[in-house]
């Protein structure tokens, strides 16, 4: 059976990958299960043998998985009649019909069976956690969210065709639906580190969460409460210079979902300008980041993880600008792009950016002309969120704000042309 010492390895490597999931998982169970009459029957022994057995299973071949199968399915039923009445869950029983498949799958690939078991293990050890989680701490419009997440990722993206619809090429419905799932995600992963860490970081991670949404109308919004609360207005100039990392965040989102090669050739200048605007948001309000302590995440989070409207809204204005910059570029030629998404920039840097990225991807313009107009665009927006830092937050909020922004579109453009 083996020809060598180096065949025997993956043998051993599997069996024992079994063995150590099997005693992992019977460790877990062994300390759940309890003690007296109604305790679960199956501890570290019996999960150690699980995996075993699959493991050894699968070395027999298809005869051996299923009469060791068979066997475990009335294993698993017994140990069910035995503890009902106690406790009526299947945790137990469902945990040993994953031990043994995962005996069975470190015979074929023992680093993925490695993998899921320990998956297994954490969430068989997070019963008290997940339990409080869902009955506690989620609500019924986050579940509601999660479910509508889940289902543009799974149920609706693979029904659109992943093709333009337009005479143009500007318009591809599976892209820009792809760019609203990273956007859900995205606002998503937001909204879980405001209710994991607002009370610790306060206004700047809002303002980075906020970002995510619109980094102009977070600066808009701090800027008002600057001018309410000016003893504040450090903090809130900071949660505002930290949206503007947010924007190259997304901006690379929008570049790597339309036109993966022209993010390669943007990384430098969107981890310059991402960079420059992270430091000069700490430097500015490292002290201040506290202000909102005594703020529940919650609150700082906003009631649910993302607004399906909003973010349907924003992905609209994308394919509208998408749409009027090609035909923009079929009647005036390449050369008026800069000036066409620079204008489209002075609302929205991500539609300009999303424009230039499809008519990339569809092979109508090259990539350095691509470059220099999603810079045209980023630099009109800023100077849009210059003009509302001071319109809403008065002299000290825009002092405070501009330079930065400045500074981040100095350094897109600088690493641009630095080659």
């Amino acid at each position: 059976m083996f020809d060598s010492p180096s065949s025997l390895f993956p043998t051993l490597l599997g069996l024992t990958t079994a063995l150590g999931l099997g005693l992992l998982a019977g460790v877990e169970r062994e300390r759940a299960k309890g003690s007296g009459p109604g305790r679960a029957a199956a501890g570290v022994r019996t999960f150690a043998l699980l995996g075993l057995a699959g493991a050894i299973a699968q070395l027999i071949g298809a005869l051996g998985i299923a009469i060791a199968g068979g066997f475990v399915a009335l294993a698993v039923i017994a140990s069910y009649l035995r503890t009902r009445d106690a406790d009526p869950g299947l945790t137990t029983e469902v945990a040993m019909v994953a031990t043994f498949l995962l005996g069975v799958l470190a015979m074929r690939d023992a680093m993925l069976a490695a993998g899921i078991g320990v998956v297994v293990v954490l969430v068989l050890a997070s019963k008290s956690r997940l339990h409080r989680f869902t009955r506690q701490r989620l609500t019924e419009r986050e579940l509601h969210d999660g479910l509508m997440l889940v289902a543009a990722a799974f149920v609706v993206l693979p029904l659109l065709p992943d093709q333009a619809v337009d005479p143009w090429g500007a318009i591809n419905p599976r892209r820009l639906w792809l760019l609203v799932v990273a956007l859900m995600t995205v606002s998503s992963a937001g909204y879980v580190a405001l209710r994991l860490f607002g009370a610790n970081l306060g206004l700047a991670l809002a303002g980075l969460a906020g970002g995510f949404v619109s980094s102009t109308a977070t600066i808009a919004a701090m800027g008002s409460r600057a001018r309410t609360t000016p003893e504040l207005g450090a903090a809130y100039a900071s949660a505002g210079l930290a949206s503007n990392v947010a924007t190259i965040g997304q901006l690379a989102i929008v570049l790597g979902t339309l036109a993966p090669q022209l993010l390669a050739r943007a990384a430098a200048p969107l981890i310059a300008s991402g960079a420059t605007a992270a430091v000069v948001a700490m430097v500015f309000g490292w002290r201040h980041w506290t202000a909102a302590h005594g703020q529940r995440g919650v609150d700082l989070a906003g009631k649910r993880p993302f607004e399906p409207l909003h973010v349907l809204t924003f992905v609209g204005i994308i394919a509208l600008v998408m749409l009027v910059s090609a035909i923009a570029k079929a009647w005036l030629g390449d050369r008026s792009l800069p000036w066409v998404l620079a204008a489209s920039g002075l609302a929205d840097v991500h539609a300009a950016a999303a424009s230039a990225a499809q008519l990339v991807s569809a092979g109508q313009i090259d990539q350095p002309l691509a470059l220099v107009a999603i810079a045209a665009a980023l630099a009109a927006n800023s100077l849009t969120k210059c003009v509302l830092a001071a319109v809403n937050g008065g002299r000290a909020y825009a002092l405070r704000l501009v330079p930065g922004i400045c500074a981040m579109v100095a350094a897109f453009v600088l690493a641009m042309f630095w080659r």
